[in-house]
């Protein structure tokens, strides 16, 4: 492989993981911004500080997933990861643009899957790392809304009665800690999946023999999304902050911490899941706590067609890639 061709395409790889930062710092900030705990500014800082951090705590089972899991390595080359990462690429830009909360996760997945299709046909997909990814797409903002649920009814127990100033001061301090939480779980869970793909193409090139993520890998992809973060996207920010529904403090606590524990746990698994899907499931659940119509169902319903079209578009976007790179003879 030219040496020159790897080197592009790791570049290309994290310039997803900065847009896949950029996309989903809505995720990470959305809730603190919107309770206006911290400004738009301090809180990218803070989420991204959190990003980078993360490769502390988790190991790299997700990583492994995306890389060895999905797609046969053995039929993977450099342009088929390129093509992957071109319409993953693509599909962020263009949700980006019109201020959708679409998965970076998902595209990520649909561009590699779509570009190894395009490639080999269908035999290259392995359904067993389907199976648990698909069933999280589903599961991921369901356990959100229903932890957001709960947590939102008990907090309303315990705080009765309560002075509204003691519990606004103290839930604007404990809002900095869960939206922490969910900027690790978010770093965690998203950086792997750029990882995977680096690894992968360092498989398919030779330069390692077994598929272990190498730590320059993990620091790269972590400074990546940080970075992503700090630029900010302020067009999904305020479809998750404000028009989902609208959030005090206590519900930013309440929504943040029921969607890390949903991403840590996934991540624990080595399942790649969508912090998009978690956190608008959680903050959907707190909303509907309070009463049903507190949650603007319309515009959830527009995130979910998002959702539902970000595989198989980035996928065929992927293919459409894949396919003019072998008419001009990159493979």
């Amino acid at each position: 492989m030219n040496l020159l061709f790897l080197i592009f395409i790791i570049l290309v790889a994290l310039v997803f993981d900065f847009t896949n930062g950029m996309h989903d710092a809505a995720n990470s900030i959305s809730t603190i911004v919107s309770t206006r705990v911290l400004s738009p500014r301090q809180a990218v800082v803070w989420a991204a500080v959190f990003n980078f951090v993360a490769f502390l705590i988790f190991s790299t089972t997700v990583a492994v997933t995306i890389g060895n899991g999905m797609v046969d390595i053995k039929t993977v080359t450099p342009t088929v990861i390129l093509a992957g990462l071109g319409g993953a690429i693509l599909w962020n830009i263009v949700t980006w643009y019109f201020g959708l909360p679409s998965s970076s996760s998902h595209a990520l997945i649909g561009g590699y899957s779509g570009a190894a299709i395009a490639k080999s046909g269908f035999g290259v997909i392995i359904l067993s790392g389907w199976y648990k990814t698909l069933l999280f797409i589903v599961l991921a903002p369901v356990i959100g809304l229903v932890l957001g649920f709960i947590l939102k009814i008990i907090s309303t127990w315990v705080l009765y009665k309560q002075s509204p100033v003691l519990v606004h001061k103290w839930s604007r301090v404990l809002q900095l800690f869960s939206a922490a939480l969910y900027s690790l779980g978010h770093g965690g869970n998203d950086a792997q999946k750029t990882m995977g793909i680096i690894t992968s193409l360092l498989f398919a090139g030779g330069f390692i023999h077994e598929f272990k993520v190498p730590l320059w890998v993990v620091l790269s992809a972590h400074a990546a999304i940080g970075l992503g973060t700090l630029s900010g996207g302020w067009r999904i920010v305020k479809t998750m902050g404000q028009k989902i529904t609208k959030l005090t403090p206590v519900d930013g606590v309440c929504a943040e911490t029921s969607a890390a524990f949903s991403i840590f746990l996934a991540t624990h698994w080595g399942i790649p899941v969508s912090t998009t899907h978690v956190i608008t499931g959680a903050i959907s659940g707190v909303g509907s706590a309070i009463r049903l119509s507190a949650v603007r169902w319309g515009v959830t319903f527009q995130i979910f067609w998002a959702w539902l079209l970000t595989i198989p578009v980035s996928a065929i976007l992927a293919g459409v890639i894949y396919s003019f790179c072998r008419i001009v003879a990159l493979n």
